[in-house]
């Protein structure tokens, strides 16, 4: 019986934006380790699973958030090496490393964090471990990162319901080098291409054109011969290092579709850069509240997404802007104004203790927000009866819901993301029965975007605003679209190839 590969497992995951005051600490990545990482890949427990032996090392996917501290960094990072180096002793061989990141982790005192993550790793491993990188498309893919991965691969669905796909294709790809080449093992040929754009999720959905063509084009040069994959990276926005923005990459055996396969698709991204919009209309708070409060019934519920504190971009989730806005309406102050309207949510330890001791159907004073973000508004003080109260969560921990006025107010000891109906129903609340749902988001997740008969995006300040130009980015690569409207020549969209892991990297 031939020798089944050794594939280690290990990453980190955080979508980290620059813009917010809100800091990650190491306890938000939930670190898996060894038979806990391979758990947490359902599809290492079907065939593929089979075909190599899998070592968990360590896997850490935070909510996404503020900077990443240096100490969290370095304490998991190190652990992974100390992991990796016993990995290593204990092993005949260790033939691959599945490297599961994200793409857009930002680190106190470091730029390019993912690359030098893996830098330290690649000191244990040696040059001769192919490594295999999966990633959001969110993320961002410096010439570092690209020289020190083997293949390499993203999401090509925003929303991301392609993710386990993502992840399991690059573990597909991995142990089909590792089977094609068991002695000395030849590297794929690495097309890299950096396109001068960076645009907000809400503004390249692949639910809409021109997105939807984009990533379509994408299958289309994997299935050419001799390609082993395809991936644009759109880039995050709402950091500010010289590695945000968009980038192609193809890896495969031959070089001439690789590269012209690569050079079509950063074509058309770049050719479509004016057509990117909002995935829905997009105006002021006020305007979308407005239009809320005139929709027809069956524009309702009427969904409004909070996009400048969206917990699940960067934002910290403490901003109050909006929710103090939101209750300040004279239509919303009376609980029988006629409207059901529901607003989720915003992290508020004391007054969720406050209200738990009071009880179910108690009438509290409580102050909640901006206990790590108050940069764009004040904490807000609410007056409301308790309406429910739920124990255990995940993320949020605990749960309250105020009924302020006819305003139903999740409070969240811990700040977590709203995306699932049963987020909601789970309160005791019906957001298909309410007139208007406010939720701390930017484009909708599937299961809100089924329930929503309307909805505007509202473009609210915070860690993760829309409007890029009002945050004060410095550091991004100049000319950048939409940074800047007007560039002296066309952007150099030819190829620029990646020397493999184990030759010294070239100047891309």
């Amino acid at each position: 019986m031939s020798r089944r590969p050794v594939i280690a497992i290990a990453g980190l995951a955080c979508e980290t934006s620059v813009f917010t005051k809100a800091r990650t600490l190491s306890d938000a990545f939930n670190p898996q380790r060894d038979d806990q990482v391979i758990d947490s890949y359902h599809f290492l427990r079907r065939e593929l699973g089979k075909e190599a032996r899998w070592k968990g090392a360590l896997i850490g996917h935070a909510l996404p958030g503020g900077i990443v501290t240096r100490q969290a960094f370095e304490m998991l990072s190190d652990e992974m090496v100390s992991r990796l180096q016993r990995m290593v002793a204990d092993e005949e061989r260790l033939d691959g490393l599945w490297f599961d990141i994200h793409g857009a982790m930002c680190v106190e005192g470091l730029d390019d964090a993912e690359a030098e993550l893996l830098r330290r790793l690649r000191l244990v491993l040696g040059h001769d471990v192919i490594v295999s990188a999966s990633m959001d498309l969110h993320g961002n893919v410096s010439v570092q990162l690209a020289h020190m991965c083997d293949l390499i691969t993203c999401y090509r669905q925003a929303p991301h319901e392609d993710e386990l796909e993502t992840k399991e294709r690059a573990c597909r790809n991995l142990v089909r080098l590792l089977q094609s080449s068991p002695g000395p093992r030849r590297r794929p040929f690495k097309a890299w291409i950096p396109i001068p754009i960076l645009l907000p999720g809400e503004q390249t959905s692949t639910r809409l054109e021109p997105a939807r063509h984009i990533y379509a084009a994408v299958a289309e040069v994997e299935a050419c011969e001799g390609v082993i994959d395809a991936a644009i990276w759109v880039g995050y926005p709402w950091a500010d290092e010289p590695r945000n923005r968009a980038v192609v990459m193809v890896v495969g055996w031959d070089e001439k579709p690789v590269a012209e396969g690569a050079e079509r698709l950063a074509r058309l991204f770049w050719d479509a850069r004016a057509d990117f919009k909002f995935v829905t209309a997009a105006a002021s708070l006020d305007d979308c509240l407005d239009a809320a409060l005139l929709s027809a019934p069956e524009k309702r519920p009427f969904f409004v997404s909070d996009s400048g504190d969206n917990p699940t971009a960067g934002g910290s989730g403490h901003v109050t802007w909006s929710l103090a806005r939101l209750l300040d309406r004279p239509e919303f102050k009376t609980s029988d104004s006629g409207y059901t309207v529901i607003y989720a949510s915003l992290p508020g330890p004391k007054a969720v203790e406050t209200a738990v001791e009071a009880g179910l159907g108690a009438t509290v004073t409580v102050v909640a927000g901006a206990q790590v973000d108050d940069v764009y508004a004040p904490p807000v003080t609410m007056t409301g009866k308790v309406y429910a109260i739920r124990q255990g969560d995940h993320d949020a921990v605990t749960e309250v819901v105020l009924h302020i006025g006819s305003v139903f107010v999740i409070l969240t000891k811990l700040r977590k993301p709203y995306h699932r109906e049963r987020d909601f129903t789970g309160l005791n609340l019906r957001p298909r029965a309410a007139d208007m749902v406010v939720v701390k988001i930017g484009y909708l997740e599937p299961e809100l975007y089924d329930m929503a008969k309307g909805w505007m995006l509202a473009l609210t300040p915070g860690g993760v605003d829309q409007d890029l130009l009002r945050l004060g980015h410095r550091r991004i690569c100049r000319p950048m679209w939409p940074f800047d409207k007007v560039f002296d020549k066309d952007p150099d969209l030819h190829t620029r190839w990646i020397a493999s892991s184990n030759d010294p990297l070239r100047e891309a």
